[in-house]
């Protein structure tokens, strides 16, 4: 089983180790990489980029990144397509996994999205756009489900 997972923040690295750790623990064979940090990368996955390197805040910051990441964004489809997971797991970071959900969606592979990007309190336009792209999403909050 091959699992490209992408958490591009600090939450997303606590939460995805969570992940990585059960996976292992009920696939010990699996092959996990992706983007992620330290406590995701201790927990067994294979890390090809660092959160330190997608992770920014604030308009001027992400404009001054958005060379790497559109450069990280580009070289992660490219193994996508290459590998061909069996799932693709998006961990938050709605910013750049939504726009990864719609160029990877060719590739063949399940995505799942965990943490949902909170619609409900400032874009409910991308619940249409994101049931076209996500095969499953897994939520944080019980009163997300309806949405």
């Amino acid at each position: 089983m091959k699992i490209m997972i992408i958490a591009g923040e600090a939450s997303g690295d606590l939460h995805g180790a969570g992940v990585v750790s059960e996976l292992k623990r009920r696939h010990p064979d699996a092959e996990i990489f992706g983007i992620g940090g330290d406590k995701m990368q201790s927990a067994g996955m294979k890390l090809i980029y660092h959160i330190n390197e997608v992770s920014v805040m604030g308009f001027w910051e992400v404009l001054k990144h958005l060379p790497v990441i559109r450069s990280v964004e580009k070289a992660m489809l490219v193994i996508a397509q290459a590998k061909k997971p069996d799932v693709i797991l998006l961990i938050d970071y709605p910013g750049f996994n939504l726009r990864f959900a719609e160029k990877v969606r060719g590739v063949g592979s399940k995505i799942v999205y965990y943490i949902s990007p909170q619609v409900w309190a400032w874009n409910s336009g991308r619940v249409k756009k994101m049931k076209g792209l996500i095969d499953k999403m897994l939520v944080v909050f019980p009163f997300e489900e309806e949405i």
